[in-house]
């Protein structure tokens, strides 16, 4: 049976992450794009090289990573910033999933998730999954759970909010939809549990999300 490429989105603050770890539970391989960029310029990371070449050495941590504060100022004051650093970055994150899918493949894993937070933005990546889950939730939900998590202001948070694919443009992409509002983690759960046989994955509740 051929492997299920699935590629899983939402804005931040969704619940994409939890969705994606309860689909590992389920059986799924997960290759996460964000924390592939993450290793990439963390210390010593890959792209941390032409990360210095490009912004210079004042966008760099004295351990040697990406200083991500300053990064995300500048890319607020110049929107140029921001497509230069994903030039960078994008090519390096695109082979270490191709090269992770192979290794989940070759073991012979039902489902391959594609955790893609750009994944509606990107002009490849459709084309590369078989199905598109979305997770989804109003703004306001957002705003008060990274708040909640992170005590970003509001403002920088509605930035990033604006800065992703608009709302109706993930929901026109998806081929299925988690609403994620007022669903504790069980219920979530459950929601993941229901969809989860259409992906070649165990339907079987996991004992730590059980009511």
């Amino acid at each position: 049976m051929p492997v299920v490429r699935l590629g899983l989105t939402g804005g931040i603050g969704s619940g994409k992450s939890t969705v994606a770890r309860l689909l590992a539970d389920a059986g799924a391989a997960v290759v996460d794009a964000d924390a592939i960029a993450r290793e990439l310029t963390a210390p010593g990371g890959q792209a941390m090289p032409l990360v210095t070449a490009t912004f210079g050495p004042d966008f760099v941590t004295p351990d040697g990573a990406l200083d991500r504060e300053k990064m995300r100022v500048l890319a607020y004051a110049d929107p140029t910033a921001r497509k230069r650093l994903e030039s960078i970055i994008h090519p390096l994150v695109g082979l270490e999933t191709q090269s992770q899918a192979t290794i989940a493949t070759n073991q012979g894993r039902a489902c391959i998730v594609f955790d893609i937070p750009l994944l509606v933005e990107s002009p490849h990546w459709r084309q590369k999954v078989d199905h598109v889950l979305v997770v989804d939730c109003t703004p306001e939900v957002q705003i008060s759970r990274v708040m909640a998590r992170s005590h970003l202001k509001r403002d920088d948070i509605e930035k990033i909010i604006s800065s992703q694919a608009r709302r109706e443009r993930r929901l026109g992409a998806a081929d299925t939809v988690i609403f994620n509002v007022n669903l504790s983690l069980e219920e979530l759960a459950d929601e993941v549990r229901q969809i989860s046989h259409r992906f070649g994955l165990s339907s079987k509740q996991p004992a730590a999300y059980r009511k």
